[in-house]
């Protein structure tokens, strides 16, 4: 059984990008091309439909790239038990309001109980410094933590596969 891995629209959106002129965020594309090619049929890929309205906003081209690189990856609901995971999650001041979009990715993720979480947003979902009371947080409520990474982090020598 593989384990599962819910991408996350910053993940999508470095994977189909026009090449960035910054350092980072050309090294983020290619480690994202990297694990994208070399690592992706080792895990169950979950989106969204929270990742495809994501993916479908903005420019036209670069928005019919992102759905194009998503299409046939199977979506997770998001249902009343998700939505109230992420108000809680807001209401806990563990994730800003303005930031509800990121409150309900982490929710979607520990409802559905997946493996991992892939993202490059650093700032609210791949924090280290609230990511443990959001374990606690959801502990609390008999639900997993998934573990947040970067792509980087997850192109290791791991196979996928649950022992």
């Amino acid at each position: 059984m593989k384990r599962t891995v819910y991408l996350e629209t910053s993940f999508v959106s470095y994977l189909t990008a026009r090449p960035s002129r910054t350092i980072v965020g050309a090294a983020h594309q290619e480690i994202t091309r990297e694990w994208w090619q070399n690592h992706r049929d080792q895990y169950d890929l979950k989106i969204s439909e929270l990742v495809l309205r994501e993916c479908a906003a903005g420019d036209v081209q670069a928005a019919a790239r992102r759905i194009e690189a998503i299409r046939g990856i199977p979506r997770l609901a998001i249902d009343a038990q998700v939505d109230d995971i992420a108000r809680g999650l807001m209401n806990a001041e563990l994730v800003p309001r303005q930031a509800a979009e990121d409150a309900l990715h982490i929710a979607i993720a520990a409802v559905h109980r997946v493996d991992f979480l892939l993202t490059w947003n650093f700032k609210h979902i791949a924090n280290p410094s609230i990511q443990r009371n959001i374990a606690i947080f959801l502990y609390d409520l008999g639900l997993p933590f998934p573990f947040i990474c970067s792509p980087e982090e997850l192109s290791g020598e791991d196979d996928g596969t649950l022992v």
